[in-house]
């Protein structure tokens, strides 16, 4: 069965948004490299990586239900923060939008009664879970470092050996 227009579109803006998500982190990257952060670049780099990998699963998707994949224009995303905290910050709160989208998706599938696509989804709805939970943990030890240095260097190093 053919996805509905509705469900089509919403799933479009998604892979637009997790290929967002992509550009953000890489962006987040490269703000930490120059800040001589490696190892919180690792991990952002990583993440962009999950991100494109994430896209590409709503785009396999759409394409195995005999929908068209329409791709759009990326915006450009933030590429100063004032501290490693405000980075975080924004990592956590673009976190919980993309849930957000997430569930609105969910929601509509349920209206339009498209079990495939709230069971495609459920994989995502977990997944944010898991995200959201990840970037409020290094934000929240950034937050009870305060302004140490040497807390900061630890987290880094510890960042830096995420697989």
């Amino acid at each position: 069965m053919k996805l509905s227009e509705n469900i089509q579109k919403e799933l479009n803006a998604q892979l637009n948004r997790e290929l967002f998500s992509a550009y953000l982190y890489l962006s987040m990257a490269a703000y930490f490299e120059k800040e001589n952060l490696k190892g919180f670049a690792h991990w952002f780099k990583l993440q962009a990586k999950e991100e494109v990998s994430h896209a590409m699963k709503f785009f396999e998707y759409i394409i195995e239900r005999n929908a068209e994949v329409e791709l759009a224009q990326i915006d450009k995303p933030k590429k100063d923060w004032a501290k490693p905290l405000e980075a975080l910050k924004d990592t956590y709160e673009h976190e919980q939008k993309v849930t957000d989208y997430i569930h609105k998706i969910l929601d509509l599938a349920i209206k339009e009664k498209d079990y495939a696509t709230q069971n495609f989804l459920q994989w995502f709805v977990a997944e944010q879970v898991e995200e959201e939970a990840q970037a409020l943990e290094i934000l929240q030890k950034l937050e009870k470092s305060k302004d140490s240095v040497g807390s900061l260097f630890v987290l880094d190093h510890h960042l830096g050996k995420r697989e």
